[in-house]
């Protein structure tokens, strides 16, 4: 089995669910007592989020490539991020490790090519939804992106970073996540991508009434494929 690499704390929370899926996986597949070997490297979100806040993305990447090389030295065999905005960095990350990155998009792309929709929206901070990192990795997967109008994607932004972040899960924001979906379904929405790592934590398949993409679940689920492959 190989190691899996994880850089997490973006948010903790988050990352503790990995940590859970990941182990849970690989039982899954081996049975008995197995459980994932991976190693993880976790940042401070509070000087993440600063740098985000001021678009310093140069000193963004440092941090992502730093932690991959630590991973590396650590012994990992892969790479996972363990959220989406962070994937800003991925090419960075790859052009200074020499160990596979697994990216969450392209996790997420698969799934949803494997289900056969071809028009999805997005969710997730106002950097995954507004810039091309994401959507351009879907593009290979013939997947056509719908985000939410420019109020909504405030509105989601400032849950995530307000709340969902935070560990605080609001009824309130679970009901206008549900009404944005519904608009995006209503635009032609055939399931929806919860492109942040917090978002399932507010949002569940019984929520909505089109198919949800658990970019955590799916991106976990991918790292133990990888991992337990000969």
């Amino acid at each position: 089995m190989k190691t899996i690499g994880l850089i997490g704390g973006m948010s903790w929370e988050s990352s503790a669910i990995y940590y859970e899926l990941l182990n849970k996986e690989v039982k899954n597949i081996l049975g008995g007592y197995h459980s994932a070997k991976s190693v993880m490297v976790s940042v401070d979100f509070a000087e993440i989020e600063t740098l985000q806040r001021k678009n310093d993305w140069q000193s963004l990447t440092q941090r992502m490539i730093e932690a991959a090389q630590q991973l590396e030295k650590s012994g990992a065999d892969l790479v996972i991020l363990c959220t989406n905005t962070m994937h800003l960095c991925s090419e960075a990350i790859i052009e200074n490790t020499t160990i596979p990155f697994l990216h969450i998009a392209d996790a997420t792309g698969e799934k949803i090519q494997s289900q056969g929709l071809q028009k999805v929206a997005l969710l997730g901070t106002k950097f995954t939804m507004e810039k091309d990192f994401y959507k351009t990795v879907l593009k290979n997967y013939n997947v056509q992106v719908l985000i939410p109008e420019l109020d909504d994607r405030e509105q989601i932004h400032q849950i995530i970073y307000n709340e969902l972040v935070l560990g605080e899960i609001n009824d309130t924001s679970r009901e206008i996540f549900k009404k944005i979906i519904a608009k995006l379904k209503n635009e032609g929405a055939e399931g929806v991508i919860l492109g942040c790592t917090e978002i399932p934590l507010l949002i569940k398949q019984s929520d909505v009434d089109i198919p949800i993409f658990n970019t955590t679940e799916i991106h976990a689920e991918k790292a133990v494929q990888n991992a337990v492959k000969n």
